[in-house]
């Protein structure tokens, strides 16, 4: 019996610093991708269509003019789908994340060991799309400068996300403001909500890490706004 309990005992050492060797390379895997940059050469200009990526230190969304002469949002998400469509809304915010984790986790204390789990092995694909008025630059807002023509780039790749209307479901969000679509994609440990984020201003040209699963590896290339 007690040589039977030394072999658990072993077999768990084993397992939990197997389990910490792997979170280790993870980590620091994720820095290094993060700081290898796509479109090395860009350089924010100094006018320009002015979008925001915003963080709330665990996600990342890109938040952009609801109208302007280069596209208006209002088709592909109607403030009716809204439970408060009244406001004077003037940009609106999207992002991309894990169906169950975005449904069932209105706040990060919501969040079980096992939606993490199932989020990291793979789940379906959520947008997540939030109306804002006159949003205001911050630490956690901040503002990108974008020429029209990475604007429209980033405009289609968005489009490329959103199912046809008649074909798509909407589902409630966590306040009256914001709402979630169906998306395509899958969600794993490699693509998570903030890759998303990085994936689609990488394919606008705009500088910024190679893989970035965490939202700091976003936002590290972002400069915090500052009045122009």
């Amino acid at each position: 019996m007690l040589t039977l309990s030394k072999h658990v005992v072993r077999a768990l050492k084993l397992a939990l610093g197997g389990m910490a060797l792997a979170v280790a390379l993870f980590l620091a895997s994720a820095w290094l991708g993060s700081a290898i940059p796509r479109n090395p050469d860009w350089r924010e200009p100094d006018q320009g269509v002015a979008i925001m990526v915003e963080t709330n230190g665990v996600h990342t969304a890109i938040v952009m003019p609801l109208v302007t002469p280069h596209k208006d949002w209002r088709g592909d998400f109607p403030a009716s789908d809204l439970a408060n469509p009244h406001r004077p809304y003037t940009h609106v915010s999207v992002s991309w994340g894990e169906r169950e984790v975005f449904l069932d986790t209105p706040t990060w204390a919501d969040l079980s060991p096992a939606t993490a789990l199932r989020a990291a092995i793979g789940g379906d694909g959520l947008l997540h799309v939030a109306h804002y008025v006159r949003p205001a630059p911050s630490e956690t807002a901040r503002v990108l400068r974008l020429r029209r023509t990475e604007y429209f780039r980033l405009v289609r790749a968005i489009e490329a996300q959103i199912p046809p209307a008649s074909g798509r479901r909407r589902y409630p969000g966590y306040d009256d403001w914001d709402v979630f679509y169906d998306a395509p994609g899958r969600y794993t440990w490699r693509n998570t909500c903030n890759q998303w984020t990085a994936d689609t201003l990488a394919a606008a040209g705009i500088r910024v890490g190679r893989w970035t699963p965490f939202a700091g590896g976003v936002m590290k290339w972002i400069p915090v706004a500052s009045p122009r």
